[in-house]
């Protein structure tokens, strides 16, 4: 029982140290990433700094997993009866707090989304002659006002959302333009990536959070366009929504077409008028640099994987002390 006990108090206390440690070097150092991805397209932008907001949690949680349970496992002695410090069980008891408040701030987001989704249901109905051009059709629902004018909601079975009012302002090509942009929201599943937010918060992260949340608005506003016309569509639509309504905070896991302040609504526009065909280059380059190192890291750590769980129980063994 004591060994079991150990063991979750030194895995527990591994992830809460590296993730404490990572999210303020993260805290500390997003906004030069920032800065480099403000010169990259914004669809490179946004997957940067989603990237690196999700670093401490994954690469916490895969220390865990895959060096500080198996070295305990493997070479702390089952019959040993050996007392943990209270730095141990503080830390261990760190660990398990970050997790369960993670599991439930996503909970409790998927909760209020499933009834905003539920409310905006009840006089909502499809459009079946929407055509969005793309390859998976999406399904479109008109809703009553009580919606916002033009949103995607949902996770495992999306839509895209939009107000008889929406439909009554916007001509039908600013309709189509700004449909887009929402089904790119929906193919580059923004909102499952908010629920994962929800799951690794921390404190001091608001600022990276709502950067990341203004580039994939930009994202999403150069994957919508594919020429200058179309452009000053979408463009007309940001203006004719943002007007049409009051700034509210955005529901809980959804993509609205204007639910940011009017600063951000402004630099959206200015970015629309001037649109040019470069941003829409593909990352593939990135891509491939970033699969490269990743076989490199896996390569290293198998060849060393013996020596490497020696250090880290003798790190453990200093740590429950």
């Amino acid at each position: 029982m004591m060994f079991a006990v150990r063991g979750i108090a030194v895995s527990f206390s591994i992830f809460f140290i590296l993730y404490s440690v990572l999210s303020v070097a993260v805290c500390l150092g997003w906004r030069r990433l920032w800065l480099y991805g403000q010169q990259q397209p914004a669809r490179r932008c946004a997957d940067l700094l989603f990237i690196l907001r999700m670093i401490p949690f994954f690469v916490a949680s895969g220390v865990t997993l895959v060096f500080a349970v198996p070295s305990f496992l493997l070479l702390e002695p089952r019959a040993v009866e050996e007392s943990m410090g209270a730095g141990a069980v503080m830390l261990g008891c760190g660990g398990m707090a970050v997790m369960l408040a993670g599991a439930w701030n996503a909970a409790a987001a998927l909760v209020r989304a499933a009834r905003t989704v539920a409310r905006w249901s009840k006089e909502a109905r499809v459009i079946d002659s929407c055509d969005v051009d793309y390859r998976q059709p999406v399904a479109v629902m008109r809703t009553s006002a009580a919606a916002p004018p033009l949103t995607a909601a949902g996770i495992l079975r999306p839509r895209v959302w939009v107000s008889g009012a929406a439909e009554f302002v916007l001509t039908e090509r600013e309709l189509r333009s700004a449909l887009r942009h929402e089904v790119v929201h929906v193919r580059r599943r923004d909102n499952l990536r908010k629920l994962l937010l929800r799951l690794v918060a921390f404190p001091g992260m608001a600022q990276l959070e709502s950067a990341w949340r203004e580039a994939t608005e930009m994202a999403a506003d150069d994957a919508a366009v594919s020429n200058a016309s179309e452009a000053l569509d979408l463009a007309a639509a940001v203006i004719k929504l943002s007007r049409l309504a009051p700034f509210v905070p955005p529901a809980e896991l959804t993509t609205a077409l204007v639910q940011s302040p009017a600063q951000s609504v402004n630099a959206r526009v200015e970015r629309l008028i001037a649109w040019t065909e470069p941003r829409q280059s593909s990352s593939r380059y990135s891509f491939g640099y970033a699969l490269c190192a990743a076989i490199a890291v896996v390569v290293a750590s198998v060849l060393t994987y013996g020596g490497l769980l020696v250090r880290v129980h003798q790190a453990t063994e200093w740590l429950v002390r």
